[in-house]
């Protein structure tokens, strides 16, 4: 099993890579999911995000999360083609925690380099986000 720490890491690019090691067959679990990162400003982000929230509807959906681990898990679900048997396989081998958990805590946690955000970047945090949008956590 793979433990991955999500804190300082690019969204998109920490679940594309995500999504490709899923596919591959191995069992991921995400940890610190509240400080990852969504690059851009905090205008547009927080935009895009609340008319996705909006776009709900109580009974017909789309259900779009507010939780971060929640967030973090559904932008790995838009990677892989989870309506296929494969896919769908892939996504259940997937965990998504906020902050970690006292059972993995003696695990080796890894990063994923390619996913680390520059210092120059514009960002905001998703707990930041999901806070916008509500959830309590």
């Amino acid at each position: 099993m793979k433990v991955i720490d999500a804190s300082e890491c690019i969204m998109g690019r920490l679940a594309s890579a995500v999504a490709k090691s899923l596919l591959n067959g191995e069992e991921v679990h995400i940890v610190n999911a509240e400080n990852a990162v969504i690059s851009g400003s905090k205008d547009m982000v927080f935009g895009e995000y609340v008319s996705k929230r909006n776009l709900n509807h109580p009974r017909k959906g789309p259900y779009y999360p507010r939780m971060p681990h929640m967030m973090l898990k559904r932008a790995v679900r838009g990677m892989i083609p989870y309506q296929k048997p494969k896919g769908r396989e892939a996504f259940k081998r997937l965990k998504v925690d906020v902050g970690t958990p006292k059972t993995l805590e003696k695990e080796k946690i890894e990063t994923v380099e390619k996913a680390k955000m520059n210092d120059y970047t514009k960002y905001i945090k998703l707990g930041d986000v999901s806070k916008n949008l509500g959830a309590k956590f």
